[in-house]
Parts: structure tokens; sequence; C-alpha cells
């Protein structure tokens, strides 16, 4: 097989294998309003809706229920499962807000894709995952080489 032909299959192939859509719906770990992230937001796993294809986390720096300057102030973490449309509406909400600064009131918000994506809380991340996608494609053209150089 000449060279040019084994890189047209194979760039095929690519492209197939990302258009595969899983059976499996996207799991995101989910809570509300709780103070950091231990416990329920790094244990509670929800299996998200259909078309529900991002995971999204909240975190914000304040006092509750009302913030109030002088109030104790903490952290409040939330996750949930949604689309990708929503979770950058959200972003592009807050994030103006993300200040980081101790005595003001802040909400980050941060979006990602991938099964349990949102176990940690790293705000202002823009790491990359790789997807499963890419896993599959790149073992695919590992075995395609193989069977390549069998028949050469």
């Amino acid at each position: 097989m000449e060279t040019w032909k084994f890189f047209i299959i194979t760039v095929v192939a690519i492209y197939y294998i990302g258009q595969v859509n899983f059976v499996n719906g996207l799991e995101c770990y989910v809570c509300s309003n709780q103070t950091g992230n231990t416990e329920k937001c790094l244990n509670t796993i929800k299996t998200c809706e259909p078309g529900e294809d991002a995971c999204g986390t909240e975190i914000r720096w304040g006092s509750q229920p009302y913030f109030s300057q002088g109030a104790l102030k903490q952290y409040y973490v939330s996750k949930r499962c949604m689309t990708k449309q929503q979770c950058q509406q959200r972003r592009k909400r807050y994030m103006q807000y993300c200040t980081h600064i101790w005595y003001e009131d802040w909400w980050c918000y941060e979006c990602c894709v991938g099964d349990r994506c949102n176990y940690f809380v790293i705000s202002g991340s823009t790491k990359q995952k790789i997807t499963a996608s890419i896993l599959i494609g790149g073992l695919f053209l590992t075995s395609l080489h193989g069977l390549y150089s069998l028949f050469q």
C-alpha cells in the first residue's frame, strides 16, 4: 500500500471516529452551595440528561445568605450538568467578577467536557483534556500501522 493511500485512510478513519456518539451519558460531579470542594462535591456523581454535554463549576467567595460588608466570608462551591452553551454563558457572566480579592465578594465559573472532569476546582484553568475519540484514534492508527507492516 502506498504511503499517500495509508494517509488518506487514516484521516478518514479519524474523522469517523470523532463523529461517534457513545451511548453512555456524560457524568459530572454535582453539589449545591457547599462550603468548599469537599465531601458532597467530591462524592456525588450524576449521569447528565441527553443534550447536557458539559460540567459546570461555580466558585463563590462571600457571606451567606446575603452578601454584606464585614460578614464572615467563605467559599461556596456548586457543580452541575449543563449544555456547553449554558456553561459558556454563565462563564461569560461571572468571570468579570472573578477577582480573588479576599475582602470582596467574587464569583468564578468553570466549564469542562469529559466524564467527571469537574472533580477539581481550578479557577482560570484552560488545560485541555484528552478525549476518548483521540485515544481510540491513536490506538486505531497504531493497529493500522502494525497491519500495514505485516503485509509489506
